[in-house]
């Protein structure tokens, strides 16, 4: 059976409730309390890099990295197969057009010209007797022709006396038979004579024409290697700097291999690589910045390489300033591919605040406070980045690193 509870208790109960509900609710504004203090966490304005907003220029570009080449450089190879006997200038040595680079060693190729030629005048003498011999063998065949000429009229006139015999009837048709014979087959062999006098000539024509190529095509052979050792003496094609050389003496080379390469370090160009992935946006003719330490220097892409390795692709650049005194050969430098152009836009210096996102927050100066704001962002490069949105002009953003009080609306800034 149920009892009633008395109203001293219930009383007391609800007093514990009352109390309880009223620890909860101060815990909760000291926790609020607390919250806003983060949110007011206090930063030393000596900590931060603080930039201006204003109107100006964002050319948007990719970032690729070059180094500094000559613009003219010739690669001189080893016309011969050879050895290098002596090195006559190393790298950085300033040369006159014609002056000697290396000296090979050219005793090998010397002996097979020697060989070469002398086997062109064993050649040569035996197609004069070739030649000799043919001509003879046309002689003897005329001689025969000639002979069996005068037989044949010889012959004919028998005939013709026979029929003069014949009819007067001092003759017999026998004999008449006989003389016409005779001369159908003297006839037979003097045209078979002509024959063979026309194939001896066409035989030593051709015998004739064939000697000659070889003649020909080895006389071409001992042309090309005299002219390689002549250039086995391998001098500078023009006057400049020597920026490469084989300086290892002794060593064999073989013939097409580099030994030298000479360069006009009056003018220079540059090459440089981008990741494949901005293939479409590299494009013959396109608009570049080189950057060397504090100097841009503008220029254009000037061709770009068909072959992409190892996902990268090369390409070069044709400066305005081709001699600038900043260039120096086998510099590093920053390029700069410009995408795309944008005038009188709101801009602030890049810096770490910078994620590359088309939206983040940004915290603007107040006062003693910077407040975040969301805004949008547009072109950007290594200098700048285009503001859009809720900013103007004049407004100081903080361009540091700000990601750890991502979370925050506001900072409060000290003098410390």
């Amino acid at each position: 059976m149920d009892r009633e509870i008395p109203q001293a208790l219930v009383q007391k109960t609800k007093r514990r409730r009352i109390w309880q509900v009223g620890v909860v609710v101060v815990a909760v504004l000291l926790g609020v309390l607390a919250f806003r203090s983060v949110l007011q966490t206090r930063v030393a304005k000596s900590d931060l890099r603080v930039a201006t907003v204003e109107v100006g220029a964002v050319e948007a570009s990719l970032t690729a990295t070059g180094v500094v080449v000559p613009e003219n450089e010739e690669v001189i190879a080893s016309p011969i197969l050879a050895k290098i006997e002596r090195v006559l200038h190393t790298p950085g040595d300033r040369v006159s057009a014609n002056e000697p680079l290396l000296q090979l060693d050219k005793q090998t190729s010397q002996t097979t010209f020697d060989k070469l030629r002398d086997e062109r005048e064993l050649k040569q003498n035996k197609t004069a007797e070739l030649e000799n011999t043919l001509q003879k063998n046309v002689n003897q065949l005329r001689s025969r022709y000639a002979v069996q000429e005068v037989r044949v009229k010889s012959l004919q006139a028998a005939l013709d006396d026979e029929k003069y015999l014949l009819s007067i009837g001092g003759g017999t048709q026998e004999n008449v038979k006989k003389a016409e014979l005779d001369l159908k087959v003297a006839s037979l062999e003097l045209t078979q004579l002509q024959r063979q006098i026309q194939d001896e000539q066409a035989s030593a024509r051709i015998g004739m024409k064939s000697v000659g190529f070889e003649l020909e095509m080895q006389s071409r052979d001992i042309s090309q290697l005299q002219r390689q050792l002549a250039q086995a003496d391998i001098k500078a094609p023009r006057s400049g700097v020597v920026t490469w050389v084989n300086e290892e003496v002794g060593a064999t080379v073989n013939a097409g291999e580099p030994v030298a390469r000479v360069a006009d370090l009056s003018s220079f160009k540059i090459k440089a690589t981008i990741p494949d992935t901005y293939a479409e946006q590299v494009k013959v003719g396109g608009p570049v910045t080189v950057r060397i330490n504090e100097t841009d220097l503008r220029g254009e892409i000037a061709n770009v390489q068909p072959k992409v390795e190892n996902g990268i692709i090369t390409f070069y650049v044709r400066l305005q300033e081709k001699n600038h005194q900043a260039l120096r050969s086998n510099l590093r430098v920053e390029v700069f591919v410009l995408t795309d152009f944008r005038p009188n836009v709101l801009r602030v210096k890049n810096g770490p605040f910078y994620t590359g996102t088309p939206e983040q927050a940004v915290f603007v100066m107040q006062g003693d406070k910077a407040v975040r704001r969301m805004l949008r962002t547009g072109a950007n490069n290594l200098d700048f980045v285009e503001l859009q949105g809720d900013i103007a002009a004049g407004e100081q953003v903080i361009i540091s690193n700000t990601k750890e009080y991502a979370h925050l609306e506001e900072l409060h800034l000290t003098n410390d």
